[in-house]
């Protein structure tokens, strides 16, 4: 029998986070095309690509946090996505380690999700359009403490001091030491105060949306962390195989 209390399947938030999977395969795919297999194309060094790359990012981080209060099992679901991104570590760093992945996204969303476990009593208490402008103001203000700064997208508001960017644990809250090197990095701060944006963001909704359904771009929706892990290899043989029908 079928529990009452379950809370029905959100498959507009499956269809958005499905959405935004392709978007993130064809960007990666073409990241695979230039540098591992040597295509000029500059514009993926540009504005546009940045853009493209930062609206996967933002919107993964967002939808995370919005959909932590729709869950029931965050100390589970949290490790899982956190051992996620320890697995992508470990893979990265074991096949190319030129191009390793350290704090990675994975890392952060998991890392976000079992800090907001012992925060959420204090959250609940903060109105939630107080939450949310404090939090994306923070986020805007940290934007860019990795390059040692206050603020956002090279406008800089004050230099950080330099004893807070130590080593690899410094490096995961946010504060890289120089060397430092990670071909997917998400630092706990500023993407934290995204991560509970999203959080506050729900808490603001007034109505059930619309159900929006694509049903194979729905379904990958459903199954983000397994299509995250796996995309990655199957792009690159694809590619490969490509490569090779073409070279012939």
């Amino acid at each position: 029998m079928k529990n009452s209390s379950s809370r029905p399947r959100r498959t507009e938030l499956d269809t958005l986070r499905g959405v935004t999977l392709v978007s993130m395969i064809a960007y990666h795919a073409c990241w695979d095309l230039v540098y591992l297999f040597g295509l000029d194309w500059p514009w993926y060094h540009g504005t546009l690509a940045y853009l493209w790359q930062q609206s996967i990012c933002w919107t993964f981080i967002l939808l995370s946090g919005y959909c932590w209060l729709l869950g029931r099992r965050h100390l589970r679901r949290g490790l899982t996505v956190f051992g996620g991104g320890l697995l992508v570590s470990a893979v990265t760093l074991l096949v190319m380690p030129e191009d390793g992945i350290f704090c990675g996204v994975l890392t952060l969303l998991g890392t976000a999700a079992l800090v907001t476990i012992p925060l959420d009593p204090l959250l609940r208490r903060i109105p939630a359009r107080a939450g949310l402008a404090g939090s994306f103001l923070l986020f805007l203000l940290l934007r860019d403490v990795n390059s040692g700064w206050l603020g956002f997208e090279g406008v800089r508001v004050l230099a950080l001091p330099g004893w807070l960017y130590r080593n690899l644990f410094t490096a995961c809250l946010g504060f890289p030491p120089a060397g430092f090197r990670s071909t997917d990095y998400f630092s706990l701060f500023p993407w934290l105060f995204l991560f509970l944006t999203g959080y506050f963001l729900y808490r603001l909704r007034r109505e059930e949306p619309t159900p929006l359904r694509l049903p194979v771009v729905s379904a990958m929706g459903r199954r983000s962390l397994a299509v995250y892990l796996l995309h990655q290899p199957l792009v690159y043989g694809a590619l490969l195989a490509l490569t090779a029908v073409l070279e012939r």
